[in-house]
């Protein structure tokens, strides 16, 4: 009799502990499937750290025929951002000619044109694009006094310039002098835009527009900052 219900006890333990294994089976099961989903959403939210979403891009231009304009966004297309257009409280002559008499004025007597606008949180931008033309083979004042009017502490500055066919000038070296405390400026983009004084002015659309994205996409690729 005793083997009986020493038996029945054994059977009852056997089959209690199997429902407790099961039941605590069906507990951990979710919490593995959770902590999975966790460590994926943070590896995801960790990537493209350096050149990719994590950094707020800015893409600063100034432009007088568009060509300037055309390159920025070309380079918001590959890289995400915000646009910001540099222009002057006095509004620039229309005329070529006394334009180019103006600045050249300006630059000899380094002359700062006050802006008609800020950029709002500078501060909170990573990643500073800054494009320009090439006036007189250097930048046109208001690109100097946007430089003198932010600190570039703990930013990487990235040039980029269009020319009516002489090169880039002091551009860059400007930029690089002028982007105080920045990290660091990095390799430049050059291209050759309007030439207003035979009258081409918007030179980068149609298939030259194709032809310079190409190009932006190359540099970009190169420098390590092709990615939003």
């Amino acid at each position: 009799m005793k083997k009986i219900i020493l038996a029945v006890i054994a059977a009852a333990i056997v089959i209690i502990g199997g429902v407790v294994w099961a039941m605590n089976g069906l507990r951990t099961a979710p919490q593995t499937s959770s902590s999975s989903s966790q460590m994926s959403k943070s590896s995801t939210s960790g990537s493209g750290s350096g050149t990719g979403s994590s950094q707020k891009t800015l893409i600063v231009y100034y432009s007088r025929t568009g060509n300037t304009k055309a390159v920025a966004q070309l380079i918001q297309n590959q890289v995400g951002g915000d646009l910001f257009q540099i222009g002057t409280k006095v509004p620039r002559p229309k005329n070529y000619r006394a334009e180019v008499n103006q600045n050249e004025q300006e630059q000899n007597d380094h002359t700062l044109p006050a802006l008609k606008s800020k950029v709002p949180n500078f501060a909170s931008y990573d990643r500073v694009f800054i494009g320009s033309p090439t006036w007189n083979m250097a930048l046109p004042q208001a690109v100097v006094t946007f430089l003198d009017s932010y600190n570039f502490s703990n930013k990487t500055v990235i040039p980029f310039n269009t020319n009516g066919g002489y090169g880039v000038g002091s551009v860059f070296t400007q930029i690089r002098s002028g982007a105080k405390n920045a990290d660091r400026v990095l390799q430049g983009f050059s291209v050759e835009g309007g030439q207003e004084t035979n009258g081409i002015l918007l030179a980068i659309k149609g298939n030259r527009r194709v032809q310079v994205n190409k190009e932006v996409n190359s540099w970009l690729s190169k420098i390590g900052q092709n990615r939003k």
